[in-house]
């Protein structure tokens, strides 16, 4: 071997052996002490690329190498339980060309022209072992290093979707049941929001915070172990005879008690699982809980034996990885923005990064609270979360990594707009700029205003708004009406044709509603509901002009801080002043016009409903109109007291809790009968 070669072996033997080290120390974080550095695509690069050295390389892979095990050894404190079956991990499919390939491998070893695929969402949480003896839960254990695990059985049985006896009148000797431990997105905020009160650190993630639970020692969180789900996937032994599908595993493990993965289907070929893949991509913001993609079974038990296992994964499955909702990135500056309303809202500007299937280049800090609390300094890295089409935010600060030489971040003292001095009220989290002049804040009003809810001026964009207060023809909301074609087609970039669209929209836009009018005037604390509640108790706004906080307070569905926002925003001489030149400039509704008058008597007069999914030829805006047009109420949230549940097409979580709460649901055709139907002596 020549020098050069021997140079070449040693650098690669020292980055495996980096590799493995560094694998190492990440598993023993997420899997025993449960606070993981790096985000999941982060560690997956880490790990595909010693895989792939390995496999160009075997004689150089190091003997303890991480790749040949699956998840950490079982902690210290806690019970070693042997899986008399190994609970293997799964290999990953990062996209298209490696599913693909993937379905080469089974056909060809299978020798088949087609396999059908059992397809299920992969659920983002811990997983677990349950063994039952005689139909009884014996021992729940974690899934450890894959072959060894945690005896957790006691904090198992906490969770309250966890049968206790399997619903089998002849059960197997022995049963071992495979599953996920998941704690549901709604519980995981309220957990947070609960120890945020308390002044604890709130958990990163919720697949963290289940597997935290599932291995407390001591001081036991009772209400983080209750709030958890438990998932069947698999029955490693005492199948029943007969069950020869994956499908019918989880008809099995349904009868038995179990909660299953829900939305699970039969794909006959690669080109269906290929579809439902990208089916459940597109619905992933909907799931009520985490999902980080598609786990692939060969549907027949049979195959899945014949095609076995190599060290470490089954070659009958895969998971077909999401794009990353978490990754990690540098903040490369924060500055303050102000919105309508004159908040100053601190805002990071972070090195690019893709994530959750979109490039992400800025995310919200909130407040001045949210920023000291997360600690988040200029040229620190961070783990950057987006959920669906959530606004990106920054989870928490990777603290090993930060730079010498950092300082903490602070609000402007002075509007960086306009120069005034900011306020922020005790009673507040918000920091404000007081003046109402700002241009800052008069530009995003005026977009505010002419969107399609308020007053909807068509041709009033961004750059035109930037334009009409820059060049100081537009000082405050009302000079808008003031605009002539002239002036109009004398801007820049505007044509005499644009010019008059927009003068005729403008025109048009002063015939419009009280809820309209009031959503568009951006009263703080006050949007479409809320306007229309106004609207409809006041039937006017001179009476709503004259109302006291207490007053405003009395209106059904409004509380006392929106009560006191919409009195001081009606207390100050200048938005008085600014209302009356609208009205001076023609801009009109009729009394009586809120769109959330409900017609007493109506056919569904005292009745409350809540809407879930899309529903089929309408919008659920006209539906909501329909429903409050015929006396009934539509809220936002599932409770005791909810009439009913509208379920259209894809419902979320809304539908799961009406069940649960033993609300009726009705689907669209139900709801168009109930509005055609004559009203009776209790409303419907």
């Amino acid at each position: 071997m020549t020098e050069g070669a021997r140079s070449e072996t040693a650098e690669l033997a020292a980055r495996m052996r980096a590799l493995a080290d560094e694998i190492t120390r990440h598993d023993r974080l997420y899997y025993v002490e449960d606070r993981p550095e790096i985000s999941d695509a982060e560690y997956d690069a880490l790990r595909r690329e010693l895989e792939a050295l390995e496999r160009a390389h075997p004689e150089l892979a190091p003997a303890d190498s991480p790749t040949q095990r699956v998840g950490a050894p079982p902690g210290e404190g806690f019970a070693p339980v042997a899986h008399r079956v190994p609970m293997l991990s799964l290999d990953n499919a990062m996209g298209e060309a490696e599913l693909r390939a993937f379905d080469e491998r089974v056909r060809r070893l299978l020798d088949r022209d087609a396999v059908a695929y059992l397809g299920e969402p992969k659920l983002d949480g811990a997983s677990a072992e349950l063994v039952y003896q005689d139909g009884r839960l014996a021992v729940g254990s974690t899934r450890g290093d894959g072959r060894t695990g945690e005896d957790v059985t006691a904090n198992l049985r906490r969770l309250l979707s966890l049968p206790l006896a399997l619903r089998d009148a002849h059960p197997p000797e022995r049963v071992s049941v495979r599953g996920e431990v998941i704690l549901p997105l709604e519980r995981f905020e309220r957990l947070n929001r609960e120890r945020e009160k308390r002044g604890e650190e709130p958990f990163v993630n919720p697949r963290n915070a289940a597997a935290g639970a599932l291995r407390q020692l001591h001081d036991v969180d009772l209400r983080r172990l209750r709030a958890l789900e438990f998932r069947a996937y698999g029955v490693a032994e005492g199948l029943p005879a007969g069950v020869t599908t994956q499908a019918a595993v989880l008809e099995t493990l349904a009868r038995w008690g179990f909660e299953v993965s829900p939305d699970a289907r039969v794909c006959r070929d690669l080109e269906a699982a290929l579809a439902y893949h990208a089916e459940l991509l597109g619905r992933r913001a909907a799931f009520p809980f985490e999902i980080d993609g598609t786990v692939f079974k060969v549907n027949e038990l049979a195959l899945q034996r014949d095609l076995g296992e190599v060290s470490r994964a089954p070659r009958w499955a895969i998971a077909s990885k999401f794009p990353p909702q978490q990754q990690t990135t540098e903040v490369l500056d924060i500055w303050a923005s102000v919105g309508r309303t004159g908040a100053l809202t601190p805002v990071a500007r972070l090195r690019p990064v893709f994530v959750g299937g979109v490039t992400v280049s800025s995310a919200t800090l909130h407040n001045q609270d949210e920023v000291d609390r997360k600690d988040v300094r200029v040229g620190d890295t961070v783990v950057v979360q987006r959920a669906g089409d959530v606004i990106p935010q920054i989870v928490k600060v990777v603290l090993e990594k930060r730079p010498p030489g950092t300082a903490p971040w602070r609000l402007p003292a002075q509007c960086p707009v306009c120069g005034s001095e900011v306020v922020r009220l005790p009673e507040e989290a918000v920091t404000r700029c007081p003046n109402l002049d700002c241009p800052a804040q008069l530009k995003n009003n005026l977009r505010h205003l002419a969107a399609r809810r308020a007053l909807d001026v068509d041709g009033l964009g961004e750059k035109l708004v930037d334009q009409l207060v820059d060049g100081g023809r537009v000082r405050r909301l009302s000079d808008l009406f003031e605009l002539d074609l002239e002036t109009l087609a004398g801007l820049e970039r505007m044509g005499r044709k644009s010019a008059a669209n927009l003068a005729a929209a403008l025109e048009r836009a002063k015939q419009t509603t009280l809820p309209r009018f009031l959503l568009a005037l951006g009263i703080p604390n006050v949007g479409e509901t809320v306007a229309d509640l106004l609207a409809a108790h006041f039937g006017d706004l001179d009476p709503l002009l004259a109302a006291s906080a207490e007053e405003i307070d009395a209106v059904e569905g409004i509380g006392p801080v929106i009560a006191e926002s919409v009195a001081a925003f009606f207390r100050d001489p200048r938005n008085r002043d600014e209302i009356a030149r609208l009205r001076e400039h023609g801009v009109r509704w009729p009394k009586g016009t809120g769109r959330a008058a409900r017609a007493e008597g109506g056919p569904l007069a005292g009745k409350t409903f809540v809407l879930t999914g899309t529903l089929p030829g309408t919008t659920r805006e006209e539906a909501t109109a329909r429903i409050e047009a015929a006396g009934g109420k539509v809220t936002s949230s599932v409770s005791k007291k909810t009439s009913y549940v509208v379920a259209g097409d894809e419902p979320g979580s809304k539908l799961r809790k009406a069940q649960e709460l033993g609300v009726p649901v009705l689907g669209p055709a139900d709801l168009d009968r109930l509005l055609r139907a004559p009203p009776t002596a209790d409303g419907v």
